[in-house]
């Protein structure tokens, strides 16, 4: 979770300093779910992202200094700086990709479940997609073909509150995502994502449903992010200033996280401390390399494409 937010709070400084080309959407304020969630999947698992995709690809293993340089646009990148923030992906660490689409990743981890299915392997995946995504055609289709198949799979949605700048009360008219779950059969349920250990153990319990041949399971967690949905663009007349200072202030999970295990005396102030420093030297040294790294060849201007000419 530190590193996430280390990440996500150094890209908001560096895409302010127009360094990062392209869309950024910034995970910060939801640690505690991708985090919970990916605690409890298997190097070989699989998850599919979003466009907000930075803290799935870090709490999957994705390594951080080719992360930057992916978000920097240069070579070296997880994605040889040709994809950027919206695109992230990592097939070596079972990351499918962020995902410019609504919804867009959650048939594709559909598709990697039916994969494992049909293998025989006891790999599960992860289908993680926002409250707004959870409005499009491809979100209901895939649970009915994962129930109809028990397919091993779990569809996380992140309701941050807003799909865009439009409030999740309107968007959904009050009702709970879990429901639609529940309508097809799938056991769901609805989980505080500001709570890192609330998140575990529901998607642990998820995980074990699906890897033993119990099916798919909906988790929604609720979390709002701190920033925007987009830099750069949202100036979020949606919301109070106030507000943004009250949910950093009370539901900051990486704070309420600390506050347990200090309080519980499972982890010290020092250790705490030193896990701040060393994150901390780690963006830093990812965010050097990526500013000083070179751009990718013009050779490599027509790989990794369909078609070659």
């Amino acid at each position: 979770m530190r590193t996430i937010r280390e990440f996500e709070d150094r890209v908001h400084t560096e895409f302010a300093g127009e360094d990062i080309p392209g869309a950024v959407h910034l995970y910060a304020g939801q640690e505690a779910i991708a985090a919970g969630v990916c605690s409890v999947l298997s190097d070989d698992d699989y998850i599919a992202s979003t466009h907000r995709g930075h803290g799935h690809a870090v709490a999957k293993g994705c390594d951080v200094t080719g992360m930057m340089l992916e978000l920097y646009g240069k070579s070296g990148g997880l994605c040889g700086g040709k994809g950027g923030s919206m695109h992230i992906a990592d097939f070596d660490r079972g990351m499918l990709g962020a995902n410019g689409v609504a919804a867009g990743g959650v048939p594709l981890a559909a598709g990697a479940a039916l994969s494992a299915k049909v293998r025989g392997t006891d790999q599960v995946a992860v289908a993680f997609l926002g409250d707004g995504g959870a409005n499009q055609g491809a979100f209901a289709e895939s649970l009915v073909l994962a129930v109809v198949w028990q397919l091993p799979v779990v569809f996380v949605v992140e309701d941050n509150g807003f799909a865009q700048a439009t409030g999740t009360s309107f968007h959904l008219a009050g009702k709970q995502i879990a429901l639609r779950g529940e309508a097809v059969g799938i056991p769901s349920r609805v989980v505080d994502g500001y709570d890192v250990f609330a998140v575990r153990q529901a998607a642990a319990e998820a995980v074990e449903r699906a890897r033993s041949g119990g099916g798919p399971t909906l988790l929604e967690c609720k979390a709002d992010r701190f920033y925007g949905h987009m830099e750069g663009w949202d100036q979020q007349a949606y919301r109070l200033e106030s507000e943004i200072d009250e949910l950093r202030s009370s539901h900051d999970c990486v704070k309420l996280f600390a506050d347990r295990v200090l309080a519980d005396e499972s982890l010290t102030a020092e250790e705490l401390s030193a896990v701040d420093a060393a994150v901390r030297a780690r963006i830093d040294a990812a965010v050097e390399e990526a500013r000083n790294a070179k751009e990718p060849d013009i050779s490599e201007l027509l790989t990794d494409v369909y078609a070659s000419y």
